[in-house]
């Protein structure tokens, strides 16, 4: 007996955006809505099934008997399927039981756009309607001068699950404690952002989250819609960015989720060439079809606006755009062209950013993008692909290459520490040191660097410092920041024992330091992404190993001069070019003693002679420290 009345949240002109691929609001039509109707209070569901011949909501209030409460196909050849359930209550969990017309074959679905689901290793959907009241809109109001391209941006990336645990109940941090004690170590440590590994459900820890199931649910292992709502207000009202990890890319094949939706490739490309990744063991999404678009677009957008998200990191971008991403010959077809480019997918990016930008245009997009796909981050209209910024994954690898190195060998490659100042203006470029940098035998970054204990430590300093200093936008992955020993372990904490001793509390003063100098010298952030913001002094000095350049902003009188000796023979009396008359001011030193250093410092103004060098009209003598990086300020 099918207790279901009809009823349609759906207007004729939403039916027509969603098979255009153009509906960017799924999430207000789809999915379970509780709602009154004609003074009943129940329960309006809707789920996309194009091939099925029945489609039963299954749960708690029915037994999960299929059946009992079957939904409408619509009329409109829409293949969405409707209707309201009376008295079905918030917190009720439930399915939908799909019968396809493709060889009968039955699934048992999870709802695509549920709104919260069962902890895993369980997997129903929960009927959810939050009424949270957001205290933000100071930030909201000024955020666009905090998301800005000639703005700092400084993120600390986290995976929630094991950036610190209960240790008396062995569990991670609720949402609602990170709220506490998150935000005050982002203050203190001064971080602009905090980005956020793929919080949205999904089903197998070990996967950090980039195998989604609920993408319109944010993962109940830490606690409720709300309470992650409840942790994004207190990091706005704290003046700290949200960025969230967005996986559009591939989807797992559990049984509970898209894959073979209505018993059909409904989601997933049919043509295993491009609807299977070999490396991952997952789908790809039809980027091809409007209806997955729209679904795609719903779900970035969906964060944005419920949720009150700063900015997207888009997983695994070059997955997307090449048609042979980790195939061999014969294991994929060329494009209409005859190229490899994934035309469909490139659309799709485009539509996608110009969706968010045009919805929200004080957000940021980032791609994290690995090969040399042209104009990444340049807009759409201009022929990019519309985001805001692009990782420097060439710059990640080639400086921590460098870093390996035995310091005697280092003027043997100097190149390759300033080589990514021949692209670094080519996009808008943040550099990344993130997880993908220290698990599956890479090491931490402390045990990337070369040398003894106290090399180690001052090799980590002046890396992060090279960073800051570096144009382009900046991302430490958690763990980092303290120089932890190990790898990084999503069943376990961050090391934070380890900051009782000097050296590693010591890595965190320099990196709170960073971010105070980058926060506060426009030099370093108001042309991070034009060449009129660097300026090389010196990038040719490989007996040395020394580098120096300018950085700048608008106003000259903001300039800064940096110099880095990659080996530990301090350089005393090193002369370098300036550009200004006056006086060197030291404002920064990786190697004063407060951060373990051996405290080699500037400690007096330096007066710029008139004395052309390094084909500049002025000159100064400074010290620069062992593996140190100093900073200067002219007067």
């Amino acid at each position: 007996m099918n207790q279901v009345r009809p009823y349609s949240l759906f207007t004729n002109f939403d039916i027509d955006l969603f098979k255009a691929g153009k509906h960017f609001k799924l999430y207000e039509k789809m999915g379970a809505h509780p709602i009154e109707v004609n003074g009943v209070k129940g329960v309006y569901f809707a789920v996309w099934a194009p091939s099925a011949i029945s489609v039963s909501v299954i749960g708690d209030f029915n037994y999960w008997v299929q059946g009992e409460h079957e939904l409408s196909v619509r009329w409109d050849s829409s293949g969405i399927w409707e209707g309201f359930i009376p008295n079905v209550q918030i917190g009720t969990i439930y399915k939908y039981k799909i019968v396809s017309h493709h060889d009968g074959v039955v699934t048992e679905k999870a709802d695509p756009f549920g709104r919260f689901a069962e902890r895993p290793p369980h997997t129903g959907s929960i009927i959810w309607q939050d009424h949270y009241e957001w205290m933000d809109q100071k930030w909201m109001d000024y955020r666009k001068d905090k998301n800005a391209l000639d703005k700092p941006f400084s993120i600390y990336e986290m995976h929630l699950g094991s950036w610190r645990r209960n240790v008396e109940e062995n569990r991670s941090f609720s949402y609602r404690e990170l709220a506490i004690d998150l935000v005050e170590y982002l203050k203190v440590t001064g971080f602009t952002h905090v980005e956020f590994m793929p919080i949205m459900e999904y089903p197998y820890d070990p996967s950090w989250g980039y195998q989604l199931v609920g993408f319109f649910a944010p993962t109940s292992r830490f606690g409720t819609p709300e309470d992650f709502k409840f942790l994004i207000d207190a990091l706005h009202q704290a003046g700290i960015g949200v960025i969230l990890d967005w996986v559009p890319s591939h989807f797992p094949e559990d049984a509970h989720g898209l894959g073979n939706f209505d018993g059909t490739h409904l989601y997933e490309h049919p043509d295993p060439k491009k609807g299977y990744h070999p490396d991952w063991k997952s789908l790809i999404f039809n980027y091809g079809r409007n209806e997955v678009k729209s679904f795609l677009i719903s779900n970035a957008l969906f964060w944005l606006d419920q949720y009150h998200a700063d900015g997207l990191r888009v997983d695994a971008v070059a997955s997307m755009l090449y048609l042979d991403y980790s195939r061999k010959e014969g294991e994929w077809d060329p494009n209409m062209f005859g190229g490899r480019e994934n035309l469909e997918a490139v659309q799709f990016i485009k539509e996608f950013n110009m969706a968010v930008y045009e919805n929200f245009p004080h957000v940021q997009t980032i791609a994290e993008e690995s090969t040399s796909f042209p104009m990444v981050s340049r807009p759409v209209f201009s022929g990019g692909l519309g985001f805001g910024m692009k990782w420097m994954m060439g710059w990640m690898h080639d400086t921590l290459e460098f870093f390996k190195k035995e310091s005697v060998y280092r003027k043997y490659h100097h190149n390759e520490i300033s080589f990514s100042m021949t692209y670094a203006f080519t996009e808008n470029f943040m550099l990344p040191l993130s997880h993908d940098e220290v698990v599956y035998g890479k090491r931490s970054i402390l045990n990337r660097m070369s040398g003894d204990d106290w090399q180690k430590f001052a090799n980590v300093r002046l890396l992060y410092s090279y960073m800051f200093t570096h144009p382009g936008t900046k991302l430490l992955f958690m763990g980092d920041e303290i120089a932890q020993g190990n790898e990084w372990n999503f069943q376990s904490s961050i090391e934070w024992h380890l900051l009782q001793y000097d050296l590693h509390k010591g890595v965190q003063h320099c990196v709170s330091d960073l971010n105070q100098l980058y926060k506060t010298h426009p030099a370093l952030y108001e042309k991070q992404f034009s060449s009129e913001g660097f300026e090389w002094i010196n990038h040719q000095d490989s007996e040395n190993s020394v580098l120096s350049y300018i950085r700048k902003g608008h106003n000259t009188e903001n300039d800064l001069i940096i110099a880095c000796n990659f080996t530990q023979i301090p350089r005393h009396n090193y002369k370098i070019g300036v550009h200004h008359t006056g006086k060197l001011i030291e404002i920064f030193n990786s190697d004063a003693a407060k951060y373990g250093g051996s405290g080699l410092t500037n400690d007096k103004a330096i007066k710029v002679q008139n004395t052309p060098w390094n084909w500049k009209n002025n000159s100064a003598e400074i010290t620069v420290p062992p593996l140190g990086l100093v900073v200067f300020k002219i007067q």
